[in-house]
C-alpha cells in the first residue's frame, strides 16, 4: 500500500493558449538583472521592453477586450534599466519599479487602452547605488523591501525621508530576496552562496544564514509552505537544481530536484493554497510544474509543458483572476521576445464548467491590507482576511463604479523628489465593498499615505482627454524615437581622432554644410568634411587646417558656413575661411587672429542675432567680446572667481548666462555693465556644467553634478537666480559633463556627454513638473558627442524634430529624433511651429554694441503639397470597447436573439448593396470579334 496521500493536482494538466490568446506585437528583449522581467496582478500585466534601453515597460491587460484582443501600451519609467518591479497586492493599479538610475518610483497605472502617466506618484532616491529588486510586503499597507547590489532595505512610503531599515550588507552581490507569507520575516540569496533570514523588526543582522549554496551563479528564493524555503540555483557540476530548507536550520536541505545542465536561471513561481510550484528556465522551451509538501516526498513533479517559445520571463496571475468554473488552479504568463504565452493549468473534473469544486479552492487571501507599514514595524502581526473564490459568495461588482484620482502630496525638504501625481481612473475591485453615491471613494493604499485626498470622478460624457487635463501636463513627445539613418549617409574610416578634447568643448562642431573634427596630430590639426560627400574617406592623408597649437575650442559662424573660429592654447582665436566645395589642400594661414587674453581660453560662443560678434571665456578669468570686421576686443566681463564651465546668449541676444566652477550661475548684460546683474547658486558638484536658455528666455537649465558626482538638471527663473533652481532632476552617475541641445520650437532638451551611449530626452516646461522625462536613445557603442543641425534639415513628412550628427571613433553618422504619428500623410502643425531662421543675421556687431535689439525671422516647414493634421477631415469616434454597464446589466432572452441577429445582418452586409462586379468597366459591342 502507497504510505504517500494521493495528491488531488496529480493531474494537473497545462494548456498553452492557441496563438489567437497571445498578447503579441511586444519586443521584450533580453536585459541582465535579477527581477523576473513580468510581473502580474488580477487585472495588468506589466514586463521589460528592449525600448528606450530598457527604461521603458510594456503594459497590457491579463483579460483581453470584448474583442478578444489585447492592448499593449507603454509606460516610461526610468531613465536606465527598469531592472524589477511589482505590483502592489492591495492596490491593482499600483506598480512598484526599481532601475539603474538609483531611483525607486511608484506608478498609478490606467487601463492600457488609455494615456499613461508621465509622472509617477512617488520617488525615492536612497542614494545608495544600483537598486535591483523590489517586493511589496503581503500584510501591510505602503511597505517595501527593495534592495542595493548588496544591502536589502526596508521603507515605509508613508515617511519618505528615510528608511526604516538598511539591513546588513552582504559581502557580494544580492541575487533575490523574498518575504514570508504572514510577512514575519524576510529571507535572500547571494553570490557568497549564502542563505539570509531577517526579522527586521527585531536587528539588522540575521537571524538565521548558512552558506549553503553550492554556487555562486544566479540563484532565487522564495518561502513555500509553513518554515520551508525555496532555492533554485546550481550545484558544483553546474546542473540546475530546486531545493528545499527549513528555515529554522539553513544548514542542510531537506529535499532537492536536478534538472539538467543549462546556463538559464531557473525562476520559480509558487501558489501557497494548492501548494504547486512552477519552473521556467531563461532561455528555455520547457515550464516543468511540482507540488511541495511539509512533509516527504516534499516535491513530487506534476506536469512537464514544451513550449514554442523561449522564455524571457514568466509570471503567475493572482488566484482571484482564475476560470474557477473551468477547474483552473494556476495561470502562468510566459514572457517572450515579441509575446507573452497564456498557460492554464487545470485539474480535470466531472462537471467541470457547471459547478464550483471546493476542494480545490481553499479561500484565498484577500486584497485589504491587514494593517499599515507603521503597525507592523511596531510589532503588529494581523493577517489579511481571506476571501471565498466560489463566484457566488463573491460580491458582486458595482454597475457604476466610482472612478478616483490621486492628488498631490507634498514631501518633506530634504527628502525624496517627487513629482505631481498622475493619477488615472481605476474602477472599483470586483471584490471591494459597493462605494456610496454621496462619498468618496478611498483608495486600497490610502492608510499608506501615498494618497492624501481624491477628487471627484468625472461624469461619463466627458471625455479622456478632458479627464487628463486634471492630472496636470503630459508630454507630446514621451514617445520621441531615435534611430540612425542609412549607412549611406554616413562618413567613414575616420582615423587619428582626437577624443581627449577640452570639458568646455563639444568634441566637434557641424553647420548644415560641413563637419569640422579635431585631429590627434600635432600642430592642432582639424579636419573638414563635406556633408554632401558621404561614404568611405581615402586611406590616404587628406588636406587640414593646421592652427599650429592645440585646439581648446571651435565654432561654426552660423551665419557664414565657411567661417570657423577656433581658440588654442596659446590664449588666441584664430578665424579660418574654409573654400567653397570644401578643403583642396592644407590652410597654413588664418584670416584674423584676435589677441588679449593672457591665459588658455576655455570656450567661444558666436551671438546667435548679430553677425561678427564673438565671445569668449578664459583661465584669465574674464569673459571677452570680439568685433571680427575690427578684429578688436570690445568688451570686458568680470566676476568669476574660478574656471567658466559652461556660455549661452539668450534668445534675444541682450543677455549672457555663464555657469562658473565657483558654484554661481550668472547673468551679464554685456553692453551696460561689466559685471553680473544677477547671481544664484549653481550645481554643487566642481567636475562641469552647461547652461542654456529654454522656455522663451524665461528661465535657465543648467546641466551639472550634485556633491555626489551624480548628473543632474536644474531650473532657475531668469528673473531671480538668486533664489536658487526651482526644479531639478537627477539622471545617473558618470563622469562626462551632459551637453545640452535645446529646441525652442518643441521645448525638448536632448543630453549626451562625451563617452556615453545613452542619449537623454526630456520636455521642459515652465509649471510643474518642469522636466518631463521623453524615451532615451541608446547607440550602439559609446559615442563622442552630438552636434545638431538646422531644423530645415529635418525631414516633417517622417516627423523628425531634430537630425544630429553622432561622432564615433571611426565614423560620422546622422541620427534622426522622430515622434511617432499616425497620420503621417499630414503636416503635424502641433509640433512643427514657425521656426527661427538663425542662419541669416539680424543686425550687424556695431548695431548690437551701439544698443540696437534685432529680431529673428521665421519660417515656415510645411511643404506646400501637404496639408496640416488641424484641418484633416473628422473622422467618426469608434468606440473600441463598450462601456462596462453594457456587459454587467441583465439582458432578456429575446434581447439577446435581437442582438445577434443584428450583428448577423451586419456582418453580411446590407443586400441592397451594388455587387463589386457591377461596377467594372465593360466593352462596347462594336469592340467584339465576328
Amino acid at each position: 500500500m502507497n504510505r504517500f496521500k494521493t495528491s488531488k493536482f496529480k493531474n494537473t494538466t497545462p494548456k498553452i493558449a492557441k496563438k489567437d490568446g497571445w498578447i503579441n506585437n511586444i519586443r521584450a528583449g533580453s536585459f541582465s538583472c535579477q527581477g523576473n522581467h513580468i510581473k502580474a496582478n488580477s487585472k495588468l500585466v506589466a514586463f521589460n521592453t528592449e525600448q528606450a534601453g530598457g527604461g521603458m515597460l510594456g503594459l497590457s491587460s491579463v483579460k483581453p477586450g470584448p474583442d478578444g484582443q489585447w492592448t499593449v501600451s507603454q509606460i516610461s519609467c526610468h531613465s536606465d534599466l527598469v531592472t524589477d518591479m511589482d505590483f502592489s497586492p492591495f492596490d491593482e493599479s499600483l506598480l512598484a519599479t526599481c532601475s539603474g538610475d538609483e531611483t525607486l518610483k511608484l506608478w498609478r497605472l490606467c487601463d492600457p487602452e488609455e494615456e499613461q502617466p508621465s509622472s509617477p506618484e512617488l520617488t525615492l532616491f536612497p542614494g545608495q547605488g544600483k537598486l535591483e529588486l523590489v517586493h511589496f510586503h503581503p500584510t501591510s499597507s505602503g511597505l517595501l523591501a527593495f534592495s542595493t547590489s548588496k544591502s536589502p532595505i526596508i521603507w515605509d512610503t508613508s515617511r519618505q525621508d528615510a528608511p526604516l531599515a538598511v539591513l546588513e550588507q552582504h559581502s557580494d552581490q544580492l541575487q533575490s530576496l523574498s518575504w514570508k507569507k504572514d510577512g514575519s520575516l524576510l529571507a535572500s540569496t547571494c553570490k557568497d552562496k549564502m542563505l539570509r533570514v531577517f526579522d527586521p523588526r527585531a536587528k539588522l543582522t540575521p537571524v538565521q544564514s548558512a552558506k549553503s549554496l553550492q554556487n555562486n551563479k544566479d540563484s532565487r528564493i522564495l518561502w513555500a509552505k509553513d518554515d520551508l524555503l525555496l532555492t533554485t540555483g546550481f550545484d558544483m557540476m553546474r546542473s540546475r537544481e530546486v531545493r528545499l530548507w527549513d528555515s529554522r536550520k539553513l544548514s542542510s536541505s531537506v529535499s532537492s530536484v536536478s534538472l539538467g545542465t543549462s546556463n538559464g536561471i531557473l525562476i520559480p513561481l509558487f501558489d501557497e493554497d494548492t501548494g504547486l510550484l512552477t519552473l521556467a528556465g531563461m532561455g528555455d522551451t520547457v515550464v516543468d510544474c511540482f507540488e511541495v509538501s511539509s512533509a516527504e516526498p516534499f516535491l513530487t513533479q506534476v506536469s512537464h509543458c514544451l513550449t514554442d517559445n523561449s522564455t524571457r520571463g514568466v509570471a503567475m496571475v493572482p488566484k482571484l483572476a482564475l476560470d474557477v468554473m473551468s477547474c483552473e488552479v494556476m495561470r502562468v504568463l510566459q514572457l517572450t521576445d515579441n509575446c507573452i504565452v497564456p498557460i492554464s493549468y487545470q485539474v480535470p473534473r466531472k462537471h467541470s464548467g457547471q459547478e464550483f469544486h471546493e476542494d480545490l479552492y481553499p479561500d484565498t487571501v484577500g486584497t485589504t491590507p491587514a494593517m499599515s507599514a507603521e503597525e507592523w514595524w511596531n510589532g503588529g502581526n494581523k493577517q489579511v482576511e481571506k476571501v471565498s473564490l466560489n463566484p457566488d459568495k463573491r460580491p458582486k461588482p458595482n454597475v457604476s463604479p466610482a472612478k478616483q484620482v490621486t492628488a498631490k502630496k507634498q514631501l518633506p525638504s530634504g527628502g525624496s523628489k517627487e513629482g505631481p501625481v498622475h493619477g488615472c481612473s481605476t474602477s472599483s475591485s470586483p471584490l471591494s465593498t459597493a462605494s456610496s453615491s454621496t462619498a468618496p471613494s478611498r483608495s486600497p493604499s490610502s492608510t499608506s499615505g501615498l494618497s492624501s485626498g481624491f477628487l471627484p470622478s468625472p461624469s461619463p460624457s466627458q471625455s479622456t482627454k478632458t479627464f487628463q487635463g486634471l492630472l496636470g501636463p503630459t508630454s507630446k513627445f514621451r514617445h520621441i524615437q531615435g534611430s540612425v539613418m542609412h549607412r549611406d549617409t554616413h562618413i567613414t574610416n575616420l582615423r587619428g581622432l582626437n577624443l581627449t578634447t577640452p570639458g568646455e568643448c563639444d568634441g566637434f562642431c557641424v553647420n548644415r554644410e560641413r563637419v569640422a573634427v579635431p585631429l590627434a596630430i600635432a600642430g592642432g590639426q582639424i579636419a573638414i568634411f563635406e556633408r554632401s560627400q558621404p561614404g568611405r574617406l581615402p586611406d590616404t592623408s587628406l588636406p587640414t587646417i593646421q592652427n599650429s597649437v592645440n585646439v581648446a575650442d571651435f565654432a561654426w559662424d552660423p551665419f557664414d558656413t565657411h567661417r570657423l573660429a577656433v581658440a588654442g592654447d596659446d590664449a588666441k582665436i584664430r578665424l579660418w575661411q574654409v573654400p567653397q566645395g570644401g578643403l583642396k589642400e592644407t590652410l597654413i594661414e588664418p584670416e584674423l587672429i584676435l589677441q588679449g587674453h593672457t591665459e588658455k581660453i576655455y570656450s567661444i560662443k558666436f551671438h546667435p542675432l548679430a553677425s561678427g560678434l564673438l565671445v569668449s571665456s578664459s583661465y584669465d578669468l574674464t569673459v571677452r567680446l570680439w568685433n571680427l570686421k575690427s578684429g578688436e576686443q570690445v568688451k570686458s566681463l568680470i566676476g568669476h572667481q574660478d574656471q567658466v564651465f559652461g556660455m549661452a546668449w539668450s534668445p534675444n541676444g541682450k543677455l549672457l548666462a555663464t555657469v562658473c566652477k565657483d558654484g554661481k550661475v550668472r547673468i551679464y548684460d554685456p553692453r551696460k555693465s561689466s559685471t553680473p546683474v544677477q547671481e544664484g547658486p549653481g550645481p554643487e558638484g566642481p567636475r562641469g556644467a552647461r547652461v542654456v536658455w529654454v522656455c522663451e528666455g524665461k528661465y535657465l537649465m543648467v546641466s551639472g553634478f550634485d556633491s555626489r558626482s551624480e548628473r543632474g538638471l536644474y531650473l532657475y527663473s531668469a528673473d531671480s537666480l538668486s533664489s536658487g533652481a526651482i526644479a531639478n532632476t537627477q539622471l545617473d552617475v558618470s563622469p562626462s559633463t551632459l551637453i545640452p541641445f535645446y529646441d525652442p520650437d518643441t521645448s525638448v532638451v536632448i543630453l549626451t556627454g562625451k563617452g556615453d551611449t545613452r542619449v537623454h530626452i526630456y520636455e521642459v516646461v515652465p509649471e510643474e513638473p518642469y522636466f518631463i522625462e521623453c524615451s532615451s536613445f541608446n547607440s550602439p557603442e559609446p559615442h563622442k558627442g552630438l552636434a545638431f543641425l538646422p531644423k530645415t534639415e529635418c525631414n516633417v513628412r517622417d516627423v523628425e524634430i531634430a537630425v544630429a550628427l553622432m561622432l564615433t571613433k571611426t565614423s560620422i553618422e546622422p541620427v534622426a529624433f522622430r515622434v511617432p504619428r499616425v497620420k503621417k500623410e499630414f503636416f503635424q502643425d502641433d509640433i512643427y511651429t514657425d521656426t527661427t531662421v538663425w542662419w541669416e543675421p539680424a543686425l550687424t556687431a556695431s548695431a548690437w554694441l551701439s544698443g540696437s535689439d534685432g529680431q529673428s525671422k521665421k519660417i515656415s516647414v510645411k511643404p506646400k503639397d501637404m496639408t496640416p493634421v488641424s484641418e484633416a477631415p473628422k473622422e467618426a469616434p469608434v468606440r473600441k470597447y463598450l462601456p462596462s454597464s453594457v456587459y454587467l446589466e441583465e439582458k432578456t432572452d429575446e434581447q439577446k436573439k435581437e442582438e445577434l441577429l443584428s450583428a448577423m445582418v451586419a456582418k453580411l452586409g446590407n443586400m441592397e448593396d451594388p455587387l463589386p462586379q457591377e461596377s467594372f468597366q465593360g466593352v462596347d459591342e462594336e469592340e467584339w470579334d465576328d
